[in-house]
């Protein structure tokens, strides 16, 4: 099932997210609604806080980013990248920081340069209940650290300079109120 996108002003974007419990409700259900709204937004990523629920899980998808490469250009940290992430925790972060233009399923038509860690252990579950602890670099990293942020009830927004926020918050106050054109389903704060 498609879900709409909590759109940016949405107060559970700003929230930290609760852990889920294991029998509290249907992980396999929602991963796979999660996946399918990301598909129909054209996200690689997307955490449940976007959907209007406060939980620690999200889903990510980064082989499309290789899809249209070259062999040499492909990033070898997104082979088989399709993963969900249940109750989620950083565990470390390490490496050079490098700036790269991201952009949110929630914060349409905005993008901004965010600078992160190159590295990042993950502790997690999958939606089988089984706890993994793995390590990620490159563009799969950034997309868990973007995600993860999420849960945190932070956006990438507000990585960006205090100037940078002030010449977007016309933008940002226009997304609030729904005057943004996207091709997927929003919901956007009353």
């Amino acid at each position: 099932m498609i879900l709409p996108i909590v759109a940016y002003g949405d107060p559970v974007l700003r929230k930290r997210a609760r852990d889920i419990n294991p029998d509290e409700l249907d992980v396999k259900k929602l991963s796979d609604d999660m996946f399918e709204t990301m598909y129909a937004s054209s996200g690689i990523g997307l955490a449940a806080p976007q959907i209007g629920q406060g939980i620690r899980m999200f889903v990510v998808d980064g082989t499309a980013i290789n899809e249209d490469e070259e062999e040499e250009d492909k990033d070898p940290s997104l082979e088989g990248f399709k993963k969900t992430f249940i109750n989620p925790e950083i565990v470390d972060e390490t490496g050079e920081e490098w700036g790269f233009e991201e952009g949110c399923l929630s914060i349409p038509g905005i993008r901004a340069e965010v600078y992160r860690p190159e590295v990042v252990v993950i502790r997690y579950f999958d939606t089988d209940w089984n706890e993994h602890e793995e390590e990620y670099d490159g563009m799969a990293a950034r997309i868990i650290q973007h995600e993860y942020d999420h849960l945190e009830g932070k956006l990438f927004t507000d990585y960006l300079s205090p100037l940078k926020r002030q010449l977007l918050k016309k933008k940002l106050t226009d997304i609030t109120k729904g005057k943004v054109d996207v091709d997927y389903r929003m919901r956007f704060p009353r």
